[in-house]
């Protein structure tokens, strides 16, 4: 499997663990007046936004966190379809996301937000076409020189 498409796992392994449940979590949130408690450990999604802000307001941020997690997903989809757009779109939203994982105290993402650079990062030449261009050229041939 090429890093591209590792790169796309890793985004929707880190959709599915942080970005789905942050829609049930607003729906709780609305219907009970509180954050869900995972395995009674902790609050889900408590970070420093649940406590400053009112419960509609941290039901939006959820809802557009969700936002923001499917646009991952989407690229996702074009790092898997080794499209340079996935790429650019994956590293693009990692600050923004960042901004989330603080507001709402998620110290796994940046786990998954490092592998995604990394992946990215070493999936960049054959998504950029270059491995491409390099072993398209035929050998023995030459070119003209420059003019």
């Amino acid at each position: 499997m090429n890093r591209s498409r590792r790169a796309a796992l890793v985004t929707w392994a880190y959709s599915a663990m942080f970005g789905v449940p942050a829609v049930p979590v607003a729906i709780f949130l609305t219907e009970q007046g509180r954050l869900p408690s995972l395995w009674g450990l902790f609050d889900m999604y408590a970070g420093p936004w649940s406590s400053r802000f009112a419960d509609d307001r941290v039901v939006a941020l959820l809802l557009l966190y969700s936002g923001l997690v499917l646009a991952a997903v989407v690229s996702g989809w074009l790092l898997w379809e080794m499209r340079k757009a996935g790429a650019v779109l994956n590293l693009a939203l990692l600050p923004v996301e960042a901004v989330f994982w603080i507001g709402l105290a998620l110290p796994i993402p940046w786990l998954f937000g490092f592998a995604r650079v990394a992946l990215v990062s070493l999936a960049w030449a054959e998504i950029s076409g270059s491995r491409r261009q390099a072993t398209a050229a035929t050998p023995g041939r030459t070119r003209p020189p420059p003019t």
